[in-house]
């Protein structure tokens, strides 16, 4: 359990002592370091509903706690602040129990079955800067989660059932119509390999899309064809089924380099046999009205103080729209994966279509008033123009261009730095990719996940200030020392009592961790982990400035600082995890 909520637990019985509720006596981390290391700010506002002096109720608190307690101090302050401040004992035996803790002192939640949307590729696209955040963000979340206790599915929701595909048909046609995808009297005996590569592809996509909006004629015909390969016709079938697999295939390469994993590969198509069924029942049920000939659901309540337009479940020519499958997607979780929370991490300029879909939701029956559905939006890349990161051209840059430019940086900045210069061409090769991982990463996700930031790639990877690169160096420092220590035969040991204000200033940030993973996880906001994880490598700096370890001549305080050493990279260690960041041996 973490300090925090042991030291609540205390103030909890002694407001339960009080006759008061238990929750007054939650204990946080001190605004004022400077006066005390935690602080209890329940009795103000006990007081108030017990028509109480809120400094005697402070007072008749702290009496309640203070015999045989852990404090070396409690003290009031102002109208009834209480500061906590630890015996030296106490901090030390706390921190010295998290070295066999895996989780470092964070309590396991009670579990809930949540899925997280992120990733949201379309297929026969190569995927752009635009797809970075929602990417990491949402792993990061993901990962969080878990951690947390909780059962978590991150599916990547393809976009792979639209009129792209009609599109990519109809121009594969024409420009080869002998393949027999395009048969219609043939129903099998379609070629194992694929007639396109990504590159194809990708080189189609835009072809294809220009041509149907400058001609109506080919529009239609592409039309047509989605539809023909929604009701199953097994030519198109299997020609879009190789198109999806070579796309899958490329996407999933960029998003291993990330690090970025999906439980499942689901999409649009993945649950198209329930659409009819769907529109079908809501419309039998009242939910669903004809509008103009389309197929709407009203979402707008009475309490409602701006227009929130109705959604649209099919268009007036009978096609369904994302609107359409996004509803479709909330029952097939609920009822086949048994969600308890959908969480959308998509760009934040989709916030109407999901309060659209959420309301249209809950209205239905489709989600049950208790299933959490929740669009915790990400802002934008930027350049330095402040506008979405394009190329000189004006095009979106690729993520994989991307990953190549920074990575390219990290090893000019190593080699700047003078670090991994006796190591072969591929261990440099390596370790130049997770630090450039690691500055691409840090320097998205310090940002609050709603915000916009500028793409700063000098800043990024410096191995200055408040980067990737330092933390990773923080880390790579650790492990050099234990691999000293243990070349020398020196040992770590229990945690004792500190004697400097920076070995106790690393143990009580060490015994913040488990606060700053569940606020990210209840916020769905990776920069507290972020920001935490670049405070403690601070401290560790300070602390690693101020106490000689290997030269330390006192073998019990040696002990101590080496297991301080192993606490701070295991805690580090699990931070960047959530962060999605791999850390080097060496550097």
């Amino acid at each position: 359990m973490s300090l925090t909520k042991t030291l609540s637990q205390l103030f909890g019985d002694a407001f339960a002592s009080q006759g008061l509720d238990r929750a007054f006596g939650e204990v946080v981390v001190s605004a004022r370091p400077d006066l005390a290391q935690f602080q209890c700010n329940g009795a103000m506002p006990a007081a108030k509903q017990a028509g109480r002096n809120p400094r005697d109720l402070a007072q008749a608190v702290i009496d309640a706690v203070e015999d045989g307690s852990p404090f070396a101090e409690l003290s009031l302050a102002g109208p009834g602040f209480i500061n906590i401040t630890l015996t030296d004992d106490h901090l030390a035996s706390y921190v010295d129990s998290l070295a066999v803790e895996p989780k470092l002192g964070v309590t396991p939640a009670a579990p809930k079955q949540i899925v997280v949307d992120y990733g949201g590729p379309n297929v026969a696209k190569e995927l752009h800067v635009g797809h970075l955040r929602p990417a990491i963000i949402g792993e990061s979340v993901k990962r969080t989660l878990r951690t947390l206790g909780h059962d978590v599915i991150g599916d990547v929701h393809l976009g792979d059932w639209g009129i792209p595909y009609g599109q990519l048909i109809v121009e594969l046609e024409d420009r080869y119509p002998n393949l027999p995808y395009f048969d219609a009297q043939l129903t099998d005996g379609y070629p194992a390999e694929p007639p396109v590569s990504i590159n194809d592809l990708q080189e189609l996509y835009p072809v294809a899309a220009a041509r149907a909006k400058e001609d109506e004629g080919l529009a239609a015909r592409a039309r047509a064809a989605v539809v023909e390969l929604h009701d199953g016709r097994p030519g198109y079938r299997a020609l879009w089924q190789h198109m999806r697999n070579v796309s899958v295939e490329a996407i999933k390469a960029v998003y291993d380099r990330l690090d970025v994993e999906f439980d499942l590969w689901h999409g649009e198509s993945t649950i198209n046999h329930r659409l009819q069924p769907m529109v079908k029942r809501l419309f039998e049920e009242g939910h669903a009205v004809e509008s103009g000939g389309a197929l709407i659901i009203e979402v707008m309540s009475d309490e409602d103080t701006r227009e929130i337009p109705p959604f649209i479940l099919l268009k007036s020519d009978g096609a369904s729209l994302y609107t359409t499958w996004d509803l479709a997607t909330i029952e097939d979780r609920i009822e086949e994966l048994g969600a308890e929370e959908i969480i959308y991490i998509v760009d934040v300029r989709q916030g109407l279509h999901f309060e659209q879909v959420f309301r249209a939701a809950y209205k239905t029956g489709i989600a049950p008033s208790d299933v959490v559905l929740e669009h915790p939006g990400n802002g934008t890349v930027n350049g330095p123009d402040g506008k979405p990161f394009k190329t000189r051209e004006g095009g979106l840059l690729t993520l994989r261009e991307l990953i190549d430019m920074v990575v390219t940086r990290a090893a000019e900045r190593l080699e700047e730095n003078a670090l991994a210069v006796e190591f072969d061409d591929i261990e440099k090769a390596g370790i130049a990719e997770k630090v450039g991982l690691a500055a691409l990463k840090y320097g998205d996700l310090q940002n609050h996940r709603s915000s916009n930031y500028i793409f700063d790639i000098d800043r990024f990877t410096s191995f200055d200030g408040k980067t990737g690169p330092y933390l990773l160096y923080g880390a790579v420092r650790m492990k050099s020392m234990l691999r000293e220590a243990a070349e020398r035969s020196i040992r770590s040991g229990q945690v004792i009592a500190p004697l400097q204000e920076q070995e106790r200033n690393l143990m009580l940030q060490l015994t913040r961790l488990p606060e700053v993973v569940e606020r990210a996880g209840e916020l769905r906001a990776p920069n507290h982990i972020a920001e935490y994880a670049y405070e403690l490598v601070a401290e560790f700096s300070r602390f690693y400035e101020a106490c000689h370890i290997l030269r330390e001549s006192d073998g019990a305080r040696q002990a101590s600082w080496l297991r301080l050493v192993e606490i701070t990279l295991a805690a580090l260690g699990l931070l960047l995890d959530l962060l999605t960041i791999e850390v080097p041996e060496r550097m």
